[in-house]
């Protein structure tokens, strides 16, 4: 399975009303339609959904979007996560293998589809075994219920584990990276020294050198530099720095916050998780501003939201 080469994807967990097992309604598949007709506008072909988004409301108004627009699902790719469990008197982590089957026919059902493009590990579970993993993804494999095999929240270490055993290849590693979540960065260049973080470096060097595509969840640092309250002097100067290059390039402090994401050679794929149709197409221009993005410009911006020096 090959993911499309458009680089931003939607994120669906907006969608589908408050985070309640209480019913939605007509204004939220509403909703939820011109937040997909916005993501269309700009190029967008995949969708990112979880199991457990809106209880599971974010895919059934989805499903009613799709049916509302015939041939739509032929078009896109659609992505699902499962491995979280919402329910109180669960466990809150399960990838058994009959969960995993479980969860996969439950997000089929509400999606109303007989295949998602690409299933998710959500996150690390800690009694994970990778052979029952890899029972579950062959099965629904051969099933044809999933094309392709991914992983969220994960680390090297993880993916290579998983990899022993799982036979389909993890094309997919969802992580939270953005200009506010820097650890990816600092990771790299904070090697043996006293500030270290605690991200688990070589993840990105793992995934380049695997062929996994990396998709940044919180990609637009929730606001933070594009019209959302700063909450210290570095988020202040970094956003003003933001604002100053989108006025001199005549594009929306969206954009510049995802290029500085896309810039990275990693290639990382940004998971646009508004659900505003103004804040949507405000992003269309993100991929031209990273090639555009001079290294001057980039360490500008990564320096500002440090609020210090490197080493």
């Amino acid at each position: 399975m090959t993911l499309s080469s458009q680089r931003l994807i939607y994120g669906c967990m907006g969608l589908g009303g408050d985070w309640t097992p209480e019913p939605y309604g007509s204004a939220d598949i509403d909703q939820a339609a011109e937040a997909v007709e916005a993501a269309l506008s700009i190029g967008v072909t995949v969708f990112d959904h979880a199991d457990i988004y809106r209880h599971g409301k974010a895919e059934q108004v989805f499903g009613e979007v799709l049916r509302r627009s015939p041939g739509l699902r032929e078009r896109i790719e659609i992505q699902t996560k499962c491995g979280i469990r919402l329910e109180k008197d669960r466990a809150p982590y399960d990838l058994d293998r009959a969960s995993i089957v479980e969860r996969v026919d439950a997000s089929l059902a509400r999606l109303g589809v007989d295949y998602v493009d690409t299933l998710l590990l959500h996150r690390p579970d800690p009694l994970l075994e990778p052979a029952e993993v890899a029972l579950a993804l062959g099965e629904l494999h051969a099933a044809g219920k999933i094309r392709g095999f991914g992983v969220s929240n994960m680390s090297a270490a993880q993916m290579a584990f998983l990899q022993r055993e799982v036979e389909l290849p993890i094309t997919v590693n969802q992580l939270e990276m953005s200009l506010l979540r820097r650890d990816w960065v600092d990771s790299t260049v904070l090697v043996n020294h006293a500030e270290q973080n605690g991200f688990p470096h070589g993840t990105l060097e793992y995934c380049a050198s695997n062929g996994v595509r990396l998709q940044a969840w919180g990609a637009l640092a929730r606001g933070t530099y594009s019209g959302a309250a700063t909450r210290t002097v570095a988020e202040g100067e970094a956003s003003a720095l933001v604002a100053t290059l989108a006025a001199e390039k005549n594009t929306t402090r969206e954009a510049i916050v995802l290029g500085w994401l896309m810039r990275h050679p990693a290639r990382i794929d940004p998971v646009l998780g508004s659900s505003d149709p103004g804040r949507i197409r405000a992003c269309a221009d993100a991929e031209a501003q990273a090639s555009a993005m001079t290294r001057n410009e980039w360490f500008a911006l990564y320096l500002a939201a440090r609020g210090g020096p490197l080493p």
